[in-house]
């Protein structure tokens, strides 16, 4: 058999792998700029902990790990006879792989409550699961980069956030547009159109907008229970346009009614008007469709979206109070974003965002002509590897042509050369890969040269 691996995952190879590595340290050093300490959790995680954390549509989508075993043991024989395989996977399945890294955040601070100083900011990175249809930009395993900070309800914390955001971007040499929103004003629109019983159909619904349709989301509402005349009074709020400020003004007066609407609209107010004061370089844009479509969101939802490419959602987050209290701790805010490196990878690999230096693991490689040339190489390699560059000696003495086809392979730009002519005057000959042009140096010389 030919060997694969699951639709919706992928090898990374090494020409990949530096890539994603400079994306991954690029954002976690925006990370610590701003104070967040690392964080690492399990690949899996109880199901009691995931399920109903993520809405109907997102339970679905959990990947269940079979229990260790004879795991068909604790299976109601009538239920496996009726084909009910909810009812088996609950009986078989204790385990699944985490969706996002949120959740898992959530039920790492109640667990640790008493060993965390408040507000605790944290950063996470490391891969998630989803069990999706696998297409362009959406895979059933990629990276999350999270930020959170729990313990305040403070909305400078949304004000960083945002700043996180547009400094990570901006450090990528990615073009974006931030959206952002608030749960408070969707819950206060369902409220103002008479339903607010159907918030969750709404805004799921409403997330969906831009890639359906104005009458798709209305008949989806429709067949979901919203009559003609709500649907009606919805329209010009999915309709609302003019720059941030005057949707702002427009959406006030449709919601002046509903309290929630209004402490929403207050939230977004106070968010802009500091984020007025800041050097940011990201697009913002206060768009009303944007919902998101998770349940443990409350009040400011975030998007961003790559200007130059059709990508989707690149980095998301928004603002939790509920979340901790499903495992026992009552009252404690959290906000936070996710960057999705997956799709940052594609956007900065179709724009070409990636600085040359940036593929090169090596920086000069040391042909290897025999024992006498390797024994004079092996303590220059060793003071350049202590000054700090990257350098390799080619394992054996084999044709010249093999070693430079090696070098051009791997894209190393220099490589060093010590023939019989070079060994006796003590010096080595430093060809550059690109000119073509080759300088003689000390060993010294080379070592300060190549340092630079």
């Amino acid at each position: 058999m030919k060997p694969s691996i699951p639709k919706g995952t992928r090898d990374f190879g090494p020409e990949i792998m530096v890539k994603r590595n400079y994306i991954f340290n690029t954002i976690e050093n925006v990370f610590q700029l701003y104070g967040y300490q690392p964080l690492e959790t399990p690949a899996m995680e109880s199901l009691n902990t995931l399920l109903g954390k993520y809405g109907e549509e997102g339970d679905k989508l959990l990947f269940k790990v079979l229990n260790s075993g004879d795991f068909l043991a604790k299976a109601n024989q009538q239920d496996l006879v009726n084909g009910d395989s909810k009812k088996v996977v609950e009986q078989i399945s204790e385990k699944g792989l985490r969706y996002d890294l949120t959740v898992p955040f959530a039920r790492y601070v109640v667990q640790h409550r008493n060993e965390i100083t408040f507000p605790f900011k944290r950063y996470q990175v490391q891969p998630v699961w989803r069990a999706d249809k696998p297409q362009k930009g959406r895979y059933r395993e990629f990276y999350q980069c999270d930020a959170d900070v729990i313990g305040s309800d403070s909305l400078l914390n949304e004000v960083e956030l945002l700043r996180i955001m547009d400094e990570g971007f901006r450090k990528l040499g990615i073009s974006v547009t931030v959206h952002m929103n608030n749960r408070k004003i969707l819950s206060g629109i369902a409220e103002w159109i008479g339903h607010p019983d159907k918030i969750t159909d709404i805004t799921v619904a409403i997330d969906k907008l831009e890639k359906i349709g104005l009458e798709k989301v209305k008949e989806e509402l429709s067949e979901k229970g919203i009559d003609n005349a709500a649907l009606k009074n919805l329209e010009p709020v999915l309709r609302l346009s003019g720059d941030n400020r005057e949707k702002i003004r427009e959406l006030k007066s449709l919601l002046k009614d509903s309290e929630t609407g209004m402490r929403g609209m207050d939230e977004v107010t106070y968010i802009m008007d500091k984020m007025q004061m800041l050097d940011l370089k990201a697009d913002f844009n206060f768009n009303i469709t944007l919902a998101r479509g998770l349940d443990y969101y409350t009040g400011a939802i975030f998007e961003v979206t790559a200007n130059d490419t059709q990508m989707g959602s690149i980095c998301g987050g928004g603002r939790y109070d509920d979340l901790t209290g499903v495992f026992g701790l009552k009252d404690v805010s959290g906000v936070g974003i996710s960057f999705g490196a997956d799709r940052i990878y594609d956007v900065m690999n179709a724009e070409d965002l990636f600085p040359k230096e940036v593929t090169t693991t090596t920086h000069v490689l040391f042909v290897n002509f025999g024992e006498k040339e390797t024994d004079f190489c092996l303590p220059v390699v060793e003071k350049l590897r202590k000054a700090g560059v990257a350098t390799e000696i080619f394992p054996q003495a084999a044709k010249m042509k093999k070693q430079m086809t090696y070098a051009n392979n791997k894209g190393i730009p220099y490589v060093a050369l010590v023939g019989e002519e070079e060994l006796n005057n003590g010096q080595i000959s430093l060809k550059n890969m690109a000119s073509g042009q080759q300088t003689r140096y000390s060993p010294e010389e080379l070592v300060k040269e190549l340092a630079k």
